[in-house]
């Protein structure tokens, strides 16, 4: 049987680690595919050779379209990145008849079901499980590696901030990573394939970690609790949740102790309940051994009937219900508080009177005396809980208080009672 033709578009850090993976194992792929497997053609502008070996033996381009039009490779493996020109190289393969492999989340949170929908009618594969891990997902690496340095060194959110670009753990613009979008681009594909719904990324609820502090962390802690930067979906009676937060959750648990730039998955299920999936979620070659997974089930199926192919978002597409997506001011959940107050008799009467008229009962409080001179007294208080509409309200009325100076610190807090 003929070998399957890959054209592989992009050779950085991911595309270069698929060349390796796909030339390094060539033998135990074809025993495990059932035919040889080869990159024919590739795409990239600049890479080096040195880390390429055989990249001799194949044609190289710096011509993405040229490939997608090549007659003789079956399948497109998108490694670029970003929204364009990926969206409309994806779109003119899947029109040319060939199977896509991507690791582009971005691509598959925002443009996945016009995607999906072409490839549908065209009877081709799009493969994508590099985009929802690279080894595993969902607590972004970047992040999770601030928070445990903040926490095991004391450290502020800019210091760790700056090591980890110089790291190359985060970009020089570490937007994506640190707001959060990085994670909202996962959740929405992981929301999708779990609950049966369209992919949505525009109705994800996404915080950043930028107003995290060393206090904070440190508190939680006091009270026996890790901050994590977590994507969080769950369906109840009213619809699905979709968010993206710094999150508190208690140490015992078994997700709260994925450190540094490790990266994990919690799922609770029905009959098996709660499991947990640990690994690296970035970098060359664990993002590329998913990416050479797909590769090899899409050659598995090539001669599959269309209709009997694993779905791409786990449903048939006629199947894909629209459950509404609550908003975050729908959300239950508890929270945890902290905010500076002047240090005089009657502040924690009003604002527990505040939140008692709110319907939010408090779990715990513990006030910081001022340093010696200092105005300020520090309250930290624990909340069951909540709608966060409810919060809201009761937030804009302490913060509206005479001996309050500034903001709330608000952080929600989950227990994902996965032991």
């Amino acid at each position: 049987m003929n070998p399957v033709n890959v054209g592989l578009l992009g050779l950085g850090t991911v595309g270069g680690g698929t060349f390796n993976v796909l030339n390094r194992n060539a033998d135990e792929i074809t025993r495990r595919a059932g035919r040889g497997i080869r990159i024919s053609h590739a795409a990239a502008r600049d890479f080096d050779p040195a880390r390429l070996p055989g990249i001799d033996a194949i044609s190289v381009s710096d011509d993405a379209f040229a490939i997608i039009e090549e007659p003789d490779v079956d399948i497109i493996v998108e490694l670029i990145g970003g929204y364009e020109p990926a969206r409309e190289l994806v779109l003119r393969a899947i029109a040319n008849g060939k199977h896509v492999v991507t690791a582009n989340k971005a691509l598959i949170a925002k443009h996945g079901n016009e995607i999906f929908a072409a490839a549908q009618a065209r009877g081709v594969m799009v493969a994508f499980e590099a985009a929802v891990a690279g080894g595993i997902c969902i607590i972004n690496g970047t992040g999770n590696f601030i928070l445990t340095e903040m926490r095991d060194k004391g450290r502020d959110f800019a210091d760790v901030l700056a090591e980890a670009q110089a790291l190359g753990y985060a970009e020089v613009d570490p937007t994506f990573d640190i707001e959060g979008i990085d994670a909202a681009h996962k959740l929405t594909i992981l929301a999708s394939i779990a609950f049966g719904i369209p992919l949505q990324f525009d109705k994800v609820y996404t915080e950043g970690i930028s107003n995290i502090t060393r206090e904070d962390v440190e508190y939680a802690e006091e009270f026996g609790y890790r901050i994590k930067h977590l994507g969080y979906t769950r369906r109840s009676a009213s619809g699905i949740e979709m968010r993206v937060h710094p999150t508190l959750i208690p140490e015992r648990r078994l997700i709260a102790n994925v450190d540094g730039v490790m990266n994990a998955v919690l799922v609770q299920a029905d009959a098996v309940g709660p499991t947990l999936y640990y690994g690296a979620g970035a970098g060359s070659e664990p993002t590329a051994s998913a990416v050479v997974a797909d590769i090899i089930d899409v050659a598995r199926t090539l001669t599959a009937d269309p209709g009997n192919r694993v779905p791409h978002l786990a449903f048939q597409p006629d199947s894909i219900s629209d459950i509404p997506i609550l908003t975050m001011a729908d959300v239950e959940t508890a929270y945890y508080l902290r905010m500076q107050v002047t240090d005089k008799p009657g502040v924690m009467a009003d604002i527990a009177r505040i939140l008692g008229d709110g319907g939010i009962s408090i779990e715990a409080i513990v006030q910081k005396e001022p340093a010696e001179g200092a105005e300020f007294a520090t309250i930290i208080m624990l909340c069951h809980k909540v709608q966060e509409g409810s919060m809201n309200q009761a937030i804009a009325q302490i913060e509206a208080l005479d001996f309050i100076p500034g903001k709330v610190t608000r952080i929600r807090m989950e227990t994902l009672k996965a032991d």
